[in-house]
């Protein structure tokens, strides 16, 4: 049931995420790393990052455990009144909120991208996109709790499905732009910021309509601070700091990358690859597991609590282990195909191939926090998880910041010291949400992790090698002189070589069974 929950989400999220591809490798075409995608990635930042923060499971962090304990407690009715509290509390909040931001814009900048300062142009094109985008932070605050709805009922497709609407709809935009001639105009970035607000309603419309149809029938109420929506800030502001303490720090990383011209590019494709298993794997994760948890911790089923944490953990690295190892040997082959294109030249490859590599160091840690902060959440405790998100911060400010100069003083290229201290960050995250679990005995491997991790490294590393002796081959028909369907084919090859590596080595040695894998079909 989990592993199929897994697939689920993981499956559509996986949708979304090549959409995402197809919607990047336009916009690299039509953008490159110049003035209008720097100006775009940063006006669309802000925005997507509140859609991950509270999207992608850091606000059902609190919203999930409390909307549960009242469905499974009191009844529907309590569970629905309490939704239509925070929904109306929320919307309002966030109504008054989006509107200063809007009108604070031009000096908020000053603090999202203090480096387009010295280009008024970019800096001026960054405020306006930035005001026209806005409108998506409200429509996917609102969207995350009807998503949290949802995944309490155990219908998880809605919300994951919902973030497609997005890539659909910014793919027409920018197809748009190019057919009007707008490729590397600022009339491009008008028309994608347009398309990111058309796309928060959208995806609003579709979950509200999906929440009518599991059977209830939310209102807007006239906004009250009850009790239960007192405990929900409580647990949310924590939650949300915790939970989304990734993505605040890749923005974090824009603010620094915008001292370096071209950065702030490098490092949004850099962060759109990596992001595919991240989304895949540790949003499933994250959107499932704590639902799970906080059912099976109300019931006293605590054994079975366990067993929930090991899978999620084993099928976390089963897919993040291969995965930034792929990243890691292959990452630039990967970038050239899937961007090198347009505007967006081999040096920027060459840039984006790096930071590409030093975020895949991290990947593992990144999703090891979607497995172990369920746990603190399900507890309602997400003020344990909000301490070490601050100390994960600190260290990724510092790092960021003083590697971007190490590495900018020895001649390398400084935004891949910001990619590298998020990695670190999110490694130091992990282990301490792991070592918190364990002292309080809230986690301890089974016998089946003990087993399967060491041959899961394993296979990985082999996979790893068969990559990078097959890579040299391969290059001549990957470059960019080859033909597109040339260059996908090849890649495809060294994607399936990882792949048939890889899988071999897991059933071969018992890690995973076709028993296992017909469960995620069914």
């Amino acid at each position: 049931m989990l592993y199929r929950a897994f697939a689920t989400v993981g499956g559509l999220t996986m949708v979304s995420r090549l959409l995402g591809f197809a919607r990047d490798i336009l916009i690299a075409a039509a953008l490159g790393s110049g003035v209008v995608a720097d100006a775009f990635f940063v006006a669309f930042r802000f925005p997507n990052l509140f859609r991950r923060l509270f999207g992608e499971g850091a606000f059902n962090a609190a919203f999930v455990p409390l909307f549960a304990r009242r469905l499974e407690g009191e009844g529907e009715g309590e569970a629905r009144r309490f939704a239509e509290e925070a929904l109306s509390v929320l919307t309002a909040t966030l109504v008054m909120f989006s509107v200063a931001m809007m009108l604070a814009m031009p000096w908020l900048m000053l603090i999202l991208a203090p480096g387009f300062i010295t280009d008024p142009a970019k800096y001026d094109l960054a405020v306006l996109l930035s005001q026209i985008a806005f409108p998506y932070l409200l429509c996917m605050s609102l969207v995350a709790l009807l998503s949290g709805v949802m995944n309490s009922l155990n219908r998880f497709w809605a919300a994951a499905a919902a973030p497609i609407i997005l890539n659909v709809v910014l793919i027409s935009a920018i197809s748009l732009a190019i057919w009007l001639g707008f490729a590397q105009r600022f009339g491009a970035g008008i028309i994608l910021a347009i398309g990111v607000a058309i796309a928060g309603l959208a995806q609003l419309l579709m979950l509200w309509i999906a929440v009518r149809r599991a059977g209830l029938r939310l209102r807007l109420r006239w906004p009250r601070y009850t009790p239960g929506v007192k405990r929900l800030v409580e647990l949310g502001i924590p939650g949300i700091i915790a939970g989304g303490i990734t993505q605040i720090n890749i923005v974090v990383g824009t603010v620094i990358a915008s001292l370096q011209a071209g950065a702030v590019s490098y490092l949004y494709y850099a962060d759109r690859l990596y992001q595919l298993p991240l989304g895949i794997v540790g949003v499933a994760i994250g959107v499932v597991l704590l639902p799970d948890l906080a059912r099976k911790l109300r019931a006293g089923e605590h054994k079975s609590a366990m067993d929930s944490q090991n899978r999620s953990l084993e099928f976390a690295l089963l897919l993040t282990l291969p995965a930034a190892v792929a990243l890691t040997v292959a990452a630039e082959p990967i970038v050239r195909v899937l961007f090198e294109r347009g505007a967006f030249t081999a040096a920027d490859t060459d840039a984006t191939s790096l930071a590409l590599a030093a975020f895949a160091l991290g990947l593992p840690g990144f999703v090891l926090i979607k497995v172990f902060q369920p746990a603190f959440f399900a507890r309602e405790d997400t003020r344990t998880p909000m301490r070490f998100a601050f100390v994960n911060m600190v260290i990724n400010v510092i790092g960021s910041l003083g590697l971007f100069y190490l590495f900018k003083q020895l001649g390398h290229p400084p935004h891949v010291g910001i990619a590298l201290a998020t990695s670190i960050a999110g490694w130091a995250n992990a282990l301490l949400l792991w070592g918190a679990l364990v002292r309080s005995g809230e986690f301890a491997s089974d016998r089946r992790l003990a087993r399967n991790l060491p041959l899961i490294l394993l296979a990985s590393v082999a996979m790893g090698a068969a990559i990078w002796f097959a890579v040299p081959p391969l290059a001549p028909y990957m470059a960019s002189a080859a033909a597109l369907p040339v260059q996908a084919a090849a890649l495809t090859g060294l994607v399936a070589l990882g792949g048939i590596v890889f899988f071999s080595l897991i059933f071969a040695t018992g890690v995973f069974s076709l028993r296992q894998f017909a469960k995620l079909r069914a």
